[in-house]
């Protein structure tokens, strides 16, 4: 298969050769991992629970964790989910890989759609089973928003959605949440959305494309998925924990699949995330560190914060030049844009993660901003 270069990986490519300012002590912004201490009341369930080491987890997951994710749903987004509705994951990552292999694995020419920049699986998926990719181009004429072509919808097979958006940090209105759940009835796609960074709104809560698919009136979520982590909401990436949620009918047939894939969490860290699944009060610390920071951002770069994640998209003249300057000059690592897109998007653009306590941050975008400022 031939995979393109991870992120990551490119960046680290494209400043091996760099010796950066050593006057400065090395930072990053790349990676969206939250630099916070995990609750210390999901430290102790993992503890308490390590001893179930030396036991075989199920791979459809645990009663108490489907519990756990049972209660996030209601409590947060209102929505009454039963077991045949919900599949634990070992995070979103594998689960962004492999469901697109599950779903098209016997249509003769699939078709995928997904939002461009993006996060990297959604590619890789696209690569891995042989599909045709069309991308919903998010850029400023747009106001980052994906745009609907029904010729092209007409041949479609599988669209991911991701709202809150990584890297761009748009958020879709519940108006075009319904539009596109209306989409996937008319012309039978299977729609998802990621929704990882659903919790780390900064204002007001956010809805789920599960709330939109009900205020249609598709109550049974036919065609309709949504995917969520624990990671960014509680801190806690370590923990892998995740689910997939909607349509009852495609659940059942993933679900099978899934018993090959092996994949299933540890009991520990099933029964840790059992306990940040159905505490909702935590996650509110983390929100008022990322308000905090953005508006560190706002005062020192003058950006505006964004309804949701902790991603600043910057506009910059030349986004591959700019990191590297960046990296020499001021010892601070971004991510180009255009490593997180194709066909040109995110050209002229950066991804700052604001991941640091806001005096860390602060230190982070005084150097952005000396970098701006200097020819």
């Amino acid at each position: 298969m031939n995979f393109e270069t991870y992120p990551f990986e490119k960046l680290n490519l494209l400043l091996n050769e760099v010796e950066p300012n050593k006057q400065y002590s090395p930072l990053s912004l790349t990676i969206g991992e939250p630099q916070f201490d995990t609750p210390q009341f999901i430290l102790d369930a993992l503890n308490t629970h390590a001893t179930l080491l030396n036991k075989y987890p199920k791979t459809s997951g645990e009663d108490v964790l489907r519990q756990g994710m049972l209660t996030y749903n209601q409590e947060r987004f209102g929505l009454t989910l039963d077991n045949s509705q919900i599949i634990p994951t070992f995070g979103t990552r594998e689960v962004l890989f492999n469901f697109p292999q599950f779903l098209l694995h016997d249509i003769e020419n699939p078709v995928m759609v997904f939002p461009n920049p993006f996060y990297q699986i959604y590619e890789g998926a696209a690569k891995a089973c042989r599909a045709e990719v069309i991308y919903l181009n998010l850029n400023q004429n747009n106001h980052f928003q994906p745009e609907v072509d029904e010729v092209t919808l007409a041949k479609v097979h599988f669209v991911i959605l991701n709202s809150p958006n990584n890297p761009t940090s748009s958020v879709m209105p519940m108006e075009d949440l319904k539009k596109w759940v209306k989409l996937a009835l008319k012309h039978d796609f299977v729609l998802l959305n990621d929704e990882c960074y659903a919790d780390l709104y900064l204002d007001e809560p956010l809805p789920s494309l599960l709330n939109a698919s009900m205020e249609v009136g598709n109550e049974t979520f036919k065609n309709v998925l949504v995917i969520n982590s624990i990671s960014k909401r509680s801190s806690a990436p370590g923990l892998r924990s995740g689910f997939i949620a909607g349509d009852a009918a495609l659940l059942k047939e993933y679900m099978v699949y899934r018993t090959y894939v092996g994949c299933a969490s540890p009991l520990p860290l099933q029964h840790a995330a059992a306990v940040a699944w159905s505490d909702q009060s935590h996650v509110e610390s983390f929100r008022q560190k990322y308000q905090a920071n953005f508006r560190v951002a706002k005062e020192v770069l003058g950006v505006d914060r964004p309804e949701a994640t902790f991603y600043i998209w910057l506009p910059v003249e030349d986004e591959i030049a700019f990191t590297t300057k960046l990296y020499k000059e001021y010892n601070l690592k971004v991510i180009p844009g255009s490593f997180l897109g194709r066909q040109d998007e995110g050209q002229g653009y950066v991804r700052l993660a604001l991941v640091y306590e806001a005096d860390k941050t602060r230190e982070c975008l005084e150097r952005v901003k000396k970098c701006l400022e200097t020819k």
